[in-house]
């Protein structure tokens, strides 16, 4: 069976549906058949025209809200405190009950918005990303966000890989190997990630290292 191929379109090139109340709205999900998540975008053709209509999610839905700013300006109101969303601004609404509205400051302001419910699983690159890049400069924040993400994902290979690194360039030899032992058994072709690792110099020469590496 072929894969369904991908659809690109453009925000100009979807239809301008006018309504709820004075804004435009767009329909994202309908027009690219998305059954992930709900997806949208509203426009308002004029300054302090709604660009989210004053509203409170279903609650037997108790879907949360994610809403970028895409051009122009937006002022949200979420349950009677107010904040300015230039372009580029992301609100989330965790909480389906909360009364949300937002007005364009600007001409032309463009709101995006993404809603479902709390299901999806986030996925352990995450932290292992965040984690990585800290693990010399801010080894306490690295090991932090690395034990935050093992409580979700403990079977994860590329959270104890990276705690191995974290080990071996702070000198914890046994907890390094540890790390490193646990990371294989999860998942072998970690070793091949080993072999020219820099954070793991310190355990270059270390019998156990090599042969778990498989170096020869």
């Amino acid at each position: 069976m072929s894969p369904e191929p991908p659809k690109i379109v453009h925000l100009d090139q979807l239809e301008a549906i006018p309504g709820p109340g004075s804004l435009t709205w767009r329909p994202v999900r309908l027009t690219l058949g998305i059954r992930a998540f709900g997806c949208n975008a509203y426009t308002a053709a004029e300054a302090g025209q709604d660009v989210v209509e004053p509203h409170i999610e279903d609650p037997k839905l108790a879907h949360q809200e994610l809403y970028f700013v895409a051009a122009g300006r937006a002022r949200f109101t979420i349950d009677g405190e107010s904040y300015d969303s230039p372009a580029g601004t992301y609100v989330f609404v965790p909480d389906p009950a909360s009364h949300r509205r937002a007005v364009a400051v600007d001409p032309g302001t463009t709101v995006l918005s993404f809603g479902g419910p709390p299901t999806f699983q986030p996925s352990a690159w995450e932290w292992a990303f965040r984690a990585g890049g800290l693990i010399r400069s801010d080894p306490a924040r690295a090991r932090e966000i690395m034990h935050d993400g093992l409580e979700i994902h403990p079977e994860s290979a590329s959270l104890y890989y990276n705690l191995a690194c974290l080990e071996a360039t702070q000198g914890n030899r046994e907890a390094a190997l540890a790390a490193l032992r646990r990371a294989l058994g999860l998942r072998p072709e970690v070793a091949g990630w080993a072999h020219d690792d820099e954070d793991l110099e310190s355990l270059r020469d270390d019998p156990e290292f090599r042969s778990l590496a498989a170096l020869p």
